[in-house]
């Protein structure tokens, strides 16, 4: 079934295309800006429920925002939350295989405040969304997106905690870690190829210089992209990894009645 919207949340912020009803739950996409540059994020919610509820910020895995990032905010919905997949790349950059990939990722870690940026210009998206409890956010990430969320935590937002799923854990200034308001879970393959010991290392020394509330959890034999069932080994360290993918949701969603009780 679609339909219409004209709903405008800010001059910048429009619900785009058609609404599809998956069982109870809506879906939107969302075009919005970050300074000149047009980005297309992806809503979901129940619309069974009438009341505001706590709202979860996705970031995409290096590839862009596609598929596999639309389904995980699909199931954000169906436990309850408001979920928005933001755009780090812009609308219509959608890497088509590990180089493009690669190329696009390559910008934004080479430019944290860019990054940090468009994360911040998708938070205030979901923040005004009308059924989101702007009290009550937290931010999710996959490979690229954990590492993205944890540059957006360091950035000092006010939410209540940020998820990294395979993220990379390196930042330009650990000092930047004194400005963490959030509570920190990052879940992490023991053998991920991508994260080397010395980054893990440096990470635990920030964390514990900055004086933050965090967490770090070892999935032992996890590679990188554990979660991602579309991970068969390209790039070479990429693996889906069943068990560490139903053990790190488990855990999000216990880190999430956590942060978000009242």
């Amino acid at each position: 079934m679609k339909f219409l919207l004209s709903v405008l949340l800010t001059p910048a912020i429009v619900l785009l295309s058609s609404s599809h009803v998956l069982a109870a739950i809506r879906t939107q996409t969302i075009e919005y800006k970050q300074g000149n540059t047009l980005l297309e994020g992806y809503l979901a919610y129940d619309d069974v429920v009438k009341v505001k509820r706590p709202g979860v910020l996705v970031v995409h895995e290096w590839n862009g925002l596609q598929s596999y990032i639309k389904k995980r905010t699909q199931q954000l919905a169906k436990l309850g939350y408001v979920a928005f997949a933001v755009d780090i790349y812009g609308k219509g950059i959608r890497p088509k295989n590990p180089e493009e990939s690669a190329k696009q990722a390559n910008i934004y870690r080479q430019d944290r405040k860019l990054l940090r940026a468009r994360a911040k210009a998708g938070l205030q998206v979901l923040q005004k969304y009308p059924l989101t409890d702007s009290q009550r956010i937290a931010a999710i990430g996959y490979c690229f997106g954990g590492g993205t969320v944890l540059e957006l935590a360091r950035s000092g937002v006010n939410i209540a905690g940020v998820v990294s799923f395979h993220g990379n854990l390196d930042t330009p200034d650990i000092n930047d870690a004194k400005n963490i308001k959030a509570k920190v879970l990052v879940l992490h393959g023991a053998d991920d190829p991508f994260v080397p010991e010395q980054q893990v290392q440096a990470f635990e020394k920030e964390m514990r210089l900055g004086n933050v509330n965090w967490q770090l959890i070892f999935y032992g034999g996890a590679l990188h992209s554990f979660t991602n069932p579309e991970a068969q080994n390209n790039p070479k360290g990429a693996i889906y990894n069943a068990i560490a993918d139903q053990r790190s949701w488990q855990a999000m969603k216990q880190f999430f009645v956590e942060i978000f009780a009242k």
